[in-house]
């Protein structure tokens, strides 16, 4: 197996510029998530490596071969799509051995490449059947089949679990991570959904617009986001976000009853503007206060999320572990250790440090 390199790589649709001069390195047997909200460019990108898109500036190298101007059966990658794309009238064994049997490779080969596979999946039992057959998550692993069979440098997987039920995505979330486990192959993977990214990935690359906002590994960017645009985006429920001005001592809140933040962190000039940034699961419900209202209590049994609402008519969120009720329409605060208080420059978005 072997990594992937992209060097200022860009992508122009006519004058409109979708890519904007993406550096990134995804090592060997890295399985790299690509995140971001819609149309942020992850699915070009993705198919930019698959060679489905052509590359308009820039280097991509896979391995040490240069693919940038290679069709994408020469690149060595299989791609798994949002569509399972079956050939309906074909048996699960049929399916997977479909590319090989096409190439010219002897049966014999087949059937020993497909039953690995098979094993791998544990589709063993189905191989006999058709995907009319078999459920979504099913067939979600036999298209998973036919990429492993074909023998690849590079595994792409454009958004594979989107079109599956809530429970079905767990399961598959757990298939292709014990898959990425047992193989070892360079995966890369797209999705919009943070915690397929958080559980599934060694390394994360959040995009916004065409550029790369942040590249690291999920806990890192969860503790250490660099701008609010990442400290929003990874963690569920998202960070809270409430406007402050900087005071001697730290950052007064006025969405928080105009309590001072202490913070060492470096602040702009006495005066300014800054954004704070909370985590729901920092947060503790203070019932002697009466700073907040209370707009509506989720509870999901092992935890419960508050939603408060600020004077300033801004939303908290707030996940509360205790089985305690908090009443709708009743007033409340918050408390919180300074120390896991976020701060971000007000015009820029950027973490102050």
């Amino acid at each position: 197996m072997t990594g992937v390199t992209l060097k200022n790589a860009i992508k122009r649709y006519g004058d409109v510029q979708v890519i904007h001069g993406v550096d990134l390195v995804i090592d060997d047997g890295e399985f790299c998530v690509f995140v971001g909200p819609s149309g942020c460019g992850k699915s070009t990108l993705l198919r930019m490596v698959a060679g489905l898109e052509e590359t308009s500036e820039g280097t991509i190298m896979i391995g040490k071969r240069d693919v940038t101007r290679l069709d994408p059966a020469e690149r060595g990658v299989a791609m798994v799509f949002q569509t399972y794309a079956l050939y309906p009238h074909m048996t699960v064994e049929e399916n997977m051995g479909f590319g090989l049997k096409m190439n010219g490779h002897p049966k014999t080969e087949i059937r020993e490449k497909v039953g690995e596979a098979s094993r791998i999946l544990q589709l063993d039992q189905y191989l006999k059947r058709k995907p009319a057959a078999l459920s979504g998550g099913q067939r979600q692993r036999v298209a998973i089949g036919r990429a492993i069979v074909r023998g690849p440098e590079v595994f792409l997987f454009d958004e594979p679990l989107s079109n599956l039920d809530a429970e079905l995505r767990v399961e598959m979330r757990v298939e292709i991570a014990r898959l990425h486990n047992e193989i070892g192959a360079t995966m890369i993977y797209v999705t919009h959904d943070q915690v397929e990214a958080m559980t599934l990935a060694d390394k994360i690359v959040v995009l916004r617009a065409g550029y790369i906002e942040q590249v690291g590994a999920p806990l890192d960017l969860y503790r250490d986001p660099d701008n609010r645009f990442v400290a929003g985006f990874i963690g569920s429920p998202s960070m809270n976000f409430l406007t402050g001005q900087v005071v001697d001592g730290g950052v007064k809140v006025p969405g928080l009853g105009n309590q001072v933040v202490t913070t060492s962190v470096a602040l702009p000039s006495t005066g300014a503007d800054v954004i704070v940034g909370l985590r729901p699961n920092h947060l503790v419900i203070d019932e002697a206060s009466d700073v907040l209202h209370v707009d509506l209590t989720e509870s999901l049994g092992g935890v419960s999320y508050v939603y408060l609402d600020t004077p300033q008519g801004d939303r908290l969120t707030v996940e509360a572990r205790e089985d305690q009720p908090v009443p709708h329409g009743s007033r409340v605060g918050v408390t919180f250790d300074p120390a896991h208080a976020y701060f971000f420059d007000a015009k820029t978005e950027a973490r102050l440090r």
